[in-house]
């Protein structure tokens, strides 16, 4: 498994997913500038990514969506605020309704990917932090922590060059 820590902070409204890989930096942030390297591993496995509008840059805007075991459509939003390749990346993340439109009643939350050289590895710190703490416990609520994890643990096999199921 390669996630190190997990940590949620109710003071700060935040909540932290720490992972390593053993790939360059380079490689790992290609997991994330790379729309069907993600879709490969972003949402729990159960939940598959379909990224359908991806301008991976400053002021960019992303579309996607995850389809659970029964079809079901569950669909996101990003829009990227920074970007420092291959070490930084921050964006704000929402829900969207089938039309692609921003669902306001969720929220917005806003995620910052942090790509450090450990040596051999890399270490991956995504933090997201929320507009409310009632936001917070509505996303940890949902499984955020435990999706997280499990969307992780897929990218072992993606870095190794293998087929994730």
């Amino acid at each position: 498994m390669t996630v190190v820590s997990s940590t949620k902070n109710p003071e700060a409204l935040s909540f932290t997913i720490v992972s390593e890989f053993a790939a360059g930096v380079e490689r790992v942030w290609q997991i994330w500038a790379d729309p069907r390297q993600l879709e490969r591993w972003w949402g729990p496995p159960t939940w598959p990514a379909t990224f359908e509008h991806f301008d991976f840059k400053r002021g960019g805007k992303i579309a996607y969506f995850m389809t659970g075991p029964d079809g079901e459509k569950a669909r996101g939003w990003w829009h990227i605020t920074a970007v420092a390749a291959p070490h930084m990346l921050e964006l704000d993340d929402g829900f969207a309704d089938e039309n692609g439109d921003h669902v306001d009643a969720m929220g917005v939350t806003r995620m910052t990917v942090t790509l450090e050289d450990f040596g051999d590895s890399t270490r991956m710190t995504v933090s997201s932090v929320f507009e409310t703490a009632e936001q917070m416990e509505q996303m940890i609520a949902m499984g955020m922590e435990e999706g997280m994890g499990q969307a992780l643990g897929q990218i072992d096999a993606i870095l190794a060059g293998q087929s994730v199921s």
